[in-house]
């Protein structure tokens, strides 16, 4: 028999123990604990750290664009250190020999000295121009994917803002930067703004002056585009970035229909290990491919256009892409002036270079608003649309990147003249119906496509997937025999809302009761609702299989779980 267990009078436990003593051997584990103590770390970076993301393609966009900004913002440092923001005019004595003994200001020579004297300076130069288009190009793809999916939606609204002012704030980053070399071609984009400027009526003069410090170009506008390029939009859009990223967070991401999505949760890699080991690998992806582009892509060599001089244009020049529109919408603009008193409106230039910028981005804040209004949808939407499935939407979408297609083409119009033998007169023209014509064909081609394609999948849901096999009957006639499709995908085809009509509810006089309906806004919402095909119910899609000839089609049994009940509960709303 085992004998008893003895007792102790003290206990290494129970002994009271000094701050030296209980503070851990390991110093990682010491610090950290030390901040969560006074800071709370451990319980934010454990919900932070389990965060789920969707997995799919098209999300990339937005962090092709941060990864982008992550590149410039690390090439940006390395140049600041040997760039000089002076137009002070030196004669230039630096090793590119074509150029010495030729006036110019510093910041050009120094641009010269980044390209041929510092070791890797040309290099870092071509990533920073090369990754600012990217950013910009990103940045667009990125508010298209948005618009076409219906993710600026409530409660996203806020965060569809903070990117309209994200991609105008990149555009004037761009066009800051691409100005600083102070080169011919530069400076003619320069003067291209200068005139804008000066179209603005009444101010326009006072607000030359007040940039340039006097007139074009003054010897003060590439100090101040250098405070404005390197501290002032970078800091902005640095807030706003993180703005951006944190209404993300708060508000989970958005994710594509299908089975086991739903609006209260997300499917997805949670952030560790899984997402952040993608993104991680992504970011090195992404800046090697901008490294491979600046070492084998030629891009803005400034010694061929020389320094600036404002009574010289260089031939066949062209801004940046995302500047292009501008400059084509007022290439092809009639030139309609007035005198008024002693002043001159320049209609010729401020309609297209100024008032069509900012019919664009009243346009592209508004949108959200205007459709909720529209269709009188107030819930939330965590569940993204496919376009095909708001067919209205996804045309002016299509109709308005047709436009700026136009507009873009118009800006090279002289290169699209000598480059194709055409009368650059001939261009001009066509450009000035196609600007108009090209978005209105684009917008009913569009609609029509998506809802050919709603048709599609009606047709699918119904009598299931083709199977490629022809039989013939005993009568002589030719069926194809259709095999079901999956249940999962039946619920990702059935999974979208569907938005009553507005009906006018209009009072005596014509107005709408209370808070009714007006007239304008029932004809609105049966433009842009009234094109949709309906959901067919659980029962209709059962009529079909028993009424196909062959093998049937998709079988939905209303007995199934969540994607059949989805089905089902679509039907009842016809």
């Amino acid at each position: 028999m085992a004998s008893p267990t003895g007792t102790a009078e003290t206990s290494p436990a129970t002994e009271p123990r000094t701050p030296e003593q209980t503070t851990s051997k390991n110093p990682v584990t010491g610090t950290l604990s030390w901040a969560d103590d006074r800071l709370g770390l451990a319980k934010v970076a454990r919900g932070g750290l389990r965060k789920v993301f969707p997995d799919h393609w098209s999300f990339l966009l937005g962090e092709i664009a941060l990864y982008s900004f992550v590149v410039l913002l690390i090439t940006g440092v390395f140049l600041t250190l040997w760039f000089k923001p002076s137009m002070a005019e030196i004669d230039y004595q630096g090793s590119y020999q074509l150029l010495r003994g030729v006036p110019m200001s510093e910041a050009f020579a120094s641009t010269l000295d980044i390209s041929f004297d510092v070791r890797g300076g040309l290099l870092v130069r071509q990533i920073h121009h090369w990754a600012a288009l990217l950013f910009v190009a990103a940045a667009m793809a990125h508010m298209l994917r948005v618009f076409f999916t219906g993710a600026f939606r409530k409660p996203r609204e806020v965060n569809w803002l903070i990117g309209v002012g994200l991609f105008m704030l990149a555009m004037v980053e761009g066009f800051a930067g691409y100005s600083l070399p102070d080169d011919l071609l530069s400076g003619t984009g320069l003067r291209f703004v200068d005139g804008l400027i000066r179209a603005i009526p009444l101010v326009g003069t006072w607000l030359e002056f007040f940039i340039f410090n006097g007139e074009f170009p003054g010897t003060a506008i590439v100090p101040r585009l250098y405070m404005v390029h390197i501290l002032l939009v970078p800091a902005i859009l640095l807030g706003l970035i993180a703005a951006h990223l944190s209404l993300v967070v708060y508000h989970k991401h958005t994710q594509y229909p299908g089975p086991g999505r739903t609006e209260r949760n997300v499917v997805g890699y949670p952030l560790f290990p899984v997402y952040m080991a993608k993104a991680g690998g992504f970011f090195f992806v992404v800046f090697g491919v901008i490294t491979l582009m600046a070492a084998f892509m030629q891009i803005n060599p400034v010694w061929k256009y020389g320094p600036y001089n404002p009574s010289q244009v260089t031939a066949g020049s062209q801004p940046d892409w995302y500047m292009g529109w501008l400059e084509g919408a007022v290439r092809i603009m009639p030139d309609w002036e007035s005198h008024i008193g002693h002043t001159t409106w320049s209609w010729n230039i401020f309609f297209p270079g100024v008032l069509l910028m900012g019919v664009l981005m009243t346009s592209l804040v508004a949108w959200p608003f205007v459709e909720r209004w529209i269709t009188a949808d107030n819930s939330y939407h965590h569940i993204l649309d496919r376009p095909r499935n708001v067919p209205t939407r996804t045309a002016l979408g299509v109709a308005a990147m047709t436009g700026y297609a136009m507009f873009w083409l118009s800006g090279g119009n002289d290169i699209i003249a000598t480059h194709f033998h055409v009368s650059l007169n001939a261009v001009t023209y066509f450009m000035r119906v196609a600007v108009f014509a090209a978005p209105v064909l684009a917008y009913h081609i569009t609609k029509r496509t998506c809802i050919s394609l709603q048709r599609a999948d009606l047709q699918r849901l119904e009598h299931g997937s083709p199977s490629g096999e022809i039989v013939r009957d005993p009568s002589g006639r030719f069926t194809e025999a259709h095999a079901p499709i999956s249940r999962d995908e039946a619920y990702s085809l059935t999974q979208q809302r569907e938005l009553p009509v507005l009906e006018a509810t209009t009072g005596d006089e014509g107005g709408p009761v209370g808070n009714g309906i007006s007239k304008r806004r029932a004809r609105l919402s049966r433009w842009f609702l009234g094109a949709n095909m309906a959901k067919p119910t659980a029962d209709e899609i059962h009529i079909e299989k028993e009424a196909e000839p062959g093998p049937g089609a998709a079988e939905l049994d209303s007995s199934e779980s969540d994607s059949q009940s989805s089905v089902e509960k679509a039907g009842s709303a016809h």
